[in-house]
Parts: structure tokens; C-alpha cells; sequence
């Protein structure tokens, strides 16, 4: 089926709050039904310390999930909030899940809500990594930072973001300059980083508000530190200034986000491999995601939705598009 031509798209709504939900367990039933009830697709993380999650659907649909189901209930007043758009269905379905860290950075006593860094402005953002008194760092993982950054920034060159204390606790940079700013994709990993930089003794430590996508939301191009595009984790993979879709798309083996010159790789084969991950892919695994992409190719076709096999063993971690972040 072709899509209509003044087919609006669909809302994408990034959202978190650390608050205190003794009840999250019963929450995961009910919003489960509500969003497949209205259509919503994505994932949303429930735990004690808050939520955390990136929802889509149709602009009506999500408007009333979000009014209706969600900022009903009075602990989620204040919730941040960033919207954007996607030509198409950014998820397959919607999944809420249990966790035990809305997003885990595996430090026991992290809670941003006591203690966390100076919000920083995205119209203010500039000013502050400019000051040569400034240490900058991306706190995002490495796949993500790859595709883009600030100017200047540090990176960990981190796997995930457990990873991310220990990076720092060995940083011999961060103790050469008196400030530290720090950002990732919608400031949610920043809460918890701050938080621990905070009780690690560091005094002047700040974060950007929003993180990446509200700073290209509202930053003009022309003024902007940022270089390159912004990976997120949904079907878009990534996005520029204005929020405008970008030119990477996903690896179906590997997950990480691909260049026009990863595509053009003599190791890539669409839904299969790509230079990231060629040689480390058995060829078991090759011949079914081969097969998988040739059912996928099928199923466009004959014109209906193949979502794909069930993942196995070696898929069976959270991947990039199904596992929110910020």
C-alpha cells in the first residue's frame, strides 16, 4: 500500500522523569493496553526510580496517550517532553517493560532527584563550551558518538554506559580544568552522570538541558557547535538540525548506523552485514539473516508487513532501536 499523500506521518514523542513509582509494576498492564489500544508503537521503561521511553504514533493517537494515560497521573506532571516527526512508523510495536534502572548506569544510590548538575540552556550551551576553562564530554556510547558530536567534546569511547564511571574515574583530563559540561541525546543519562559526578567531589559540573535533540530543535544551523547527525533509537537512526530525518540507516546484523560509504562497502548486503560486522558474524548467522531479508523483500511484494524472525541468541541483547535512551 502506497502512503497517501497528505498522510501526515507520525509523532514521536522522547520522554523521562525520575520519580519516585512504588506502584510501576501495576502501571506496566494498563499502558501496555492503553498504547496498543490507540496505536502507539515504541518502547517505554518502567522502574521504581521513574520512566524513561521514545513513543509514536499517529498525532491524535499519541496526544491522547500521552493526556490520557499518562500525564493523568499527577506524579508525572512535569515529564521532559521532546517531540519530532517520522515519514514513517518508527517501531513495530509497543513494547512496556520492567526494569530496574530507567537508564542503567549500574551505580548503586545515584538518584538525580537529591543531587544533580546545572541545567544548561540549549541557547546557552554554546556560550559554556566555549569557555577555555571547560572540560566537554559525550556520555553517549561509541557507535553513537561516530556519526557526530560537539566541537571539542571528549569521547570515552565507551561500549555502554556501565562503562561510563570507570571511564572517569581515570580521565586525568578532568582534573585540569575547573568545569565540566556534559550531554547526550535527550539528557536523561546526563541526570545520573551529573548526579555521580556531583558525589564524586566535582564542584562546577553541568549538563545540557534537553540534551542533543533540543539543542538541534532550537539552535540555528548557521550558530551550531554540533557536527555531523545525531543517532536515535528508532527506525529514522538519525537526525539533523530541525529535527529533520538524517542519511544513516541500520545495520539488521549489527545494529549500528550506516554511512553512504558503509553502504557502498563490498562487505555490506542489506538486512545481512555490513563493515562492522562482517567478520564477526558466524556464517550461520549470515545465511538466516539472509533468509530473513529475502522474506522481508517477499512480503514488500506481495504488499503486506513482515516484521521480521524472532531474534536469537546472539540478537537477544537490547538493540540500538529497542532499547530507549536519552
Amino acid at each position: 500500500m502506497t502512503k497517501a499523500a497528505n498522510d501526515p506521518g507520525y509523532l514521536v514523542a522522547a520522554l523521562y522523569k525520575f520519580v519516585a513509582l512504588d506502584d510501576w509494576r501495576d502501571m506496566q498492564p494498563r499502558l501496555q493496553a492503553a498504547g496498543e489500544a490507540k496505536g502507539i508503537v515504541g518502547s517505554l521503561l518502567l522502574a521504581r526510580e521513574g520512566i524513561n521511553g521514545t513513543i509514536a504514533g499517529r498525532a491524535a493517537d499519541l496526544r491522547a496517550f500521552l493526556e490520557n494515560d499518562l500525564l493523568v497521573d499527577a506524579r508525572l506532571a512535569g515529564l521532559s517532553l521532546k517531540e519530532s516527526h517520522a515519514a514513517a512508523k518508527p517501531f513495530r510495536r509497543l513494547k512496556v517493560r520492567l526494569k530496574k534502572e530507567i537508564v542503567t548506569m549500574g551505580v548503586d544510590g545515584i538518584d538525580p532527584r537529591q543531587i544533580v548538575g546545572t541545567y544548561v540552556k540549549p541557547a546557552d550551551w554554546n556560550a559554556l563550551i566555549d569557555d577555555p576553562d571547560v572540560v566537554v564530554i559525550d556520555t553517549r556510547n561509541d557507535y553513537e558518538v561516530a556519526i557526530g558530536t560537539f566541537e571539542g567534546a571528549v569521547n570515552p569511547n565507551t561500549r555502554s554506559f556501565r562503562e561510563f564511571p570507570a571511564w572517569a574515574k581515570n580521565y586525568q583530563g578532568l582534573h585540569n580544568k575547573p568545569k565540566v559540561a556534559m550531554f547526550c541525546t535527550g539528557g536523561i543519562r546526563c541526570e545520573k552522570s551529573t548526579a555521580w559526578m556531583k558525589e564524586q567531589g566535582f564542584d562546577e559540573v553541568y549538563h545540557l538541558e534537553g540534551g542533543i535533540l533540543k539543542y538541534l530543535e532550537e539552535v540555528p544551523a548557521e550558530e551550531s557547535r554540533w557536527k555531523g547527525e545525531c543517532f536515535v533509537f528508532d527506525e529514522r537512526v538519525s537526525v539533523g538540525h530541525g529535527l529533520k530525518t538524517g542519511d544513516y540507516t541500520l545495520c539488521r546484523g549489527c545494529r549500528r548506523p550506516l554511512s553512504a560509504e558503509d553502504r557502498a562497502s563490498p562487505l555490506y548486503e542489506e538486512g545481512v552485514t555490513c563493515p562492522h560486522c562482517h567478520d564477526e558474524l558466524s556464517d550461520d548467522q549470515k545465511a538466516r539473516f539472509a533468509e530473513r531479508q529475502r522474506q522481508m523483500r517477499k512480503a514488500r511484494e506481495e504488499g503486506y508487513v513482515h516484521l521480521g524472525a524472532k531474534p536469537d541468541a546472539a540478537e537477544k541483547k537490547e538493540t540500538a532501536a529497542d532499547k530507549p535512551r536519552g
